[in-house]
């Protein structure tokens, strides 16, 4: 009985001293919601994950030389160096004519910066060998490097178009490609659809021949004279000044008087050589609705703000065209991911928003509108304090960025569904305490989450040990879904919190039995203020605007209570639960009785494995179907087309014409333009 006694007195200490702390809550409450908000907004906006791979790569250019040339003289030795390395998983290399590319894969064990370093030792210690090839005088120099996937893909494209050369749409596409790649958030901003110039040089084997004139002559020559040098100090006037001699070429037919060769007559340059300035060989295309565009292919920095970077890109568009370039110039814009990452963070919101009118709404029916507003206040915490969470979560866990991506807005709008269910049983519980054993508020409080507090931390720790092992995937998808688990164990964490700290606090202070009525000038002055900012707030709010709309709904979800809800939940509580209790606690009964509890529990058993052997079946006969991710209306398709090695770009950019035009032949069709 002693037992007994003290198990229905004891309290859980944090949650009493909360109770007795009010204050303090308040203040944690306020500074919790202050730097959610502040970490909502502060934290970059991306499509997925940053994924970063373990693997190093090598390129080595070797201009003029076949492909076996460069597999004999860059690959192969540059592989057997490599080999030796700790930690490599897998060497792949590809030479081709004029190039080479090593990929090294190393393990997990290792970060990228640790194995760039390992290479890239290995690679200088095999160029600095008396064997390693050179071109023009020089060791040729490979470039280690590593790829970051979120900066290897656009976030958009700036397209440039109008009746000009194009020389000069490049030229204004190059200004444009200034201001951006000053932006902090972009890496770089590169340009298709136009080559850079270049001057070309077609010497006449047999007029050198006959002026006695060698390739490395011609090559001197224009090295030398296309030079800009120091030439020394010079004092005057009591000032020391520096001479340079600028010898730069500015202007192409500067080079026909280049002197080649001086002895027995001077020969020059034009006499045994044809000098044009035109564009490189082309390397790519780039094309907007069958249109040949100039196009800017801009890719951001890893970790960095999308939505953010094209924002601030559209706003230099703007003002470009407005004060910069000319009226017939047209600029557009085109795949724009961060609509598409916008569309997710704004989806986010909604389902917060909708998940705490749902709450509310049933729970009205069995605690009343007070009581299901506590509850209601835990989904905006919680959300909040892992905003906050996962911001500085990031500095101090190695190799992660936690960003508002695919995986963690995933996390979070499956968290809403289960952050209720702590402060659904506080509530519900100390409800109880004061409605059945006539307790006090505080007292109501302290006994009531002392008798679940170890119930619902056990709760939470099994739901969140239940998505352990999604992090635990090895490789790059383990890097990709290891935000997941992450981002629920940090939603249903701070749910918990929530639930032993500012509920508990909440109820002990608000918490009544029974409706408190409205009056109907109350409640017109409630709807005042609350709609009255909420409006202010959606109409001027900028990124806060969901915000106002939560507090207007909030306006009318009083309304609908008192005139529409009220009847309906007094009628729920007093007839269909007292029903539901009945049945369930005469059912309870019978379970209980005698032997039936060993049938119940092989029912339930029997039961349980007829169901493991009907999804096995339905999934051996494929009625049942297996896939990774759910099948998903895309509203994007990319094409890649690939011909052999080698191949000119003018054949590939004919084979892309003729599928574009059958792509346009197909979404011209009528039942394509009306949406079905």
């Amino acid at each position: 009985m002693s037992k007994q006694l003290k198990n229905a007195n004891k309290e859980f200490r944090l949650s009493s001293w909360a109770v007795d702390n009010p204050s303090v809550i308040y203040v944690m409450i306020g500074i919790f919601l202050y730097i959610g908000l502040k970490s909502y907004f502060a934290m970059p906006r991306e499509d997925f994950p940053e994924i970063v791979e373990t693997k190093i790569y090598v390129s080595t250019p070797y201009p003029g030389n076949t492909a076996e040339d460069v597999e004999r003289l860059i690959t192969d030795p540059l592989e057997d160096r490599l080999k030796g390395i700790s930690n490599v998983v897998e060497i792949v290399s590809t030479s081709q004519e004029d190039y080479s590319i090593i990929t090294v894969e190393f393990d997990e064990e290792i970060t990228v910066e640790e194995a760039k370093q390992k290479v890239k030792d290995e690679v200088d210690s095999e160029k600095a060998s008396e064997d390693w090839p050179t071109f023009n005088n020089a060791k040729v120099e490979p470039n280690v490097f590593d790829l970051n996937i979120s900066e290897s893909f656009p976030i958009m494209n700036v397209n440039f178009t109008g009746d000009y050369p194009v020389e000069k749409l490049k030229e204004y596409a190059e200004h444009l490609q200034d201001e951006i790649e000053d932006l902090p958030e972009i890496k770089e901003a590169d340009i298709r659809g136009a080559q850079e110039k270049e001057v070309e040089v077609a010497v006449d084997i047999h007029k050198m021949m006959a002026a006695k004139v060698s390739f490395q002559d011609v090559i001197n020559a224009i090295s030398n004279g296309n030079t800009t040098m120091s030439a020394g100090n010079l004092k005057t006037s009591g000032q020391r000044r520096t001479i340079r001699i600028i010898g730069e070429v500015e202007d192409p037919k500067e080079l026909e008087d280049f002197v080649v060769k001086s002895e027995n007559g001077a020969v020059y340059l034009k006499d045994i050589a044809e000098i044009t300035f035109s564009e490189e060989d082309k390397t790519t295309y780039a094309r907007e609705f069958g249109e040949s565009v100039v196009m800017l292919d801009i890719k951001k920095r890893a970790g960095q703000n999308a939505i953010s970077a094209a924002d601030k890109i559209k706003a230099l568009v703007k003002d470009q065209l407005e004060n910069y370039y000319p009226a017939d110039l047209k600029i557009s814009i085109a795949n724009d991911s961060s609509s598409r990452t916008l569309n997710q963070v704004d989806d986010l919101v909604n389902n917060i928003i909708f998940g705490i009118l749902l709450v509310v709404t049933v729970l009205m029916f069995f605690l009343g509108f007070r009581n299901a507003l506590f509850v209601g206040f835990a989904i905006p915490m919680s959300m909040f304090m892992s905003f906050m969470i996962l911001n500085y979560l990031g500095a101090f866990v190695d190799g992660m960025s936690f960003t508002l991506n695919t995986m963690i807005l995933f996390g979070m709008i499956m968290g809403l569904g289960m952050l209720v269910d702590n402060g659904i049983v506080v509530v519900e519980n100390v409800y109880r305490l004061m409605d059945q054993e006539g307790m006090s508020r505080i007292e109501a409080t302290k006994k009531g989450i002392g008798e679940i507090a170890f119930p619902i931390i056990i709760s939470t720790t099994t739901t969140v040990a239940a998505f352990v092992p999604l992090g635990l995937w090895p490789g790059i998808f383990g890097q990709f879904m290891i935000y997941f688990p992450i981002t629920l164990s940090v939603v249903l964490g701070s749910s918990l919190f929530v639930a032993i700290f500012m509920n508990s606090m909440l109820v002990s202070r608000f918490m009544e039995i029974g409706e408190k009525e409205l009056t109907l000038k109350q409640l017109i002055r409630l709807s005042i203020i609350l709609g009255g900012f909420g409006l202010f707030i959606l109409i001027f709010g900028g990124p806060v605007r969901g915000l106002g709309s939560l507090m207007i709904i909030t306006a009318l979800l009083f309304w609908t209570y008192k005139y529409v809800i009220k009847g309906a939940a007094v009628q729920f509580q007093r007839v269909v639960m007292r029903r539901l209790e009945n049945a369930y606690e005469k059912q309870l009964k019978g379970a209980l009785k005698g032997g039936n509890v060993y049938w119940y529990f092989g029912l339930t058993v029997l039961l349980l494995i007829v169901v493991f052997m009907l999804f096995g079946m339905s999934l051996g006969s494929g009625r049942t179907k297996v896939e990774f991710f759910p099948d998903n209306k895309p509203n994007e398709i990319y094409a890649y087309i690939e011909y052999p090695q080698g191949t000119s770009i003018e054949k590939t950019n004919q084979l892309t014409l003729d599928i574009e035009k059958r792509v346009y032949a197909v979404m011209n069709q009528d039942k394509y333009k009306k949406g079905d």
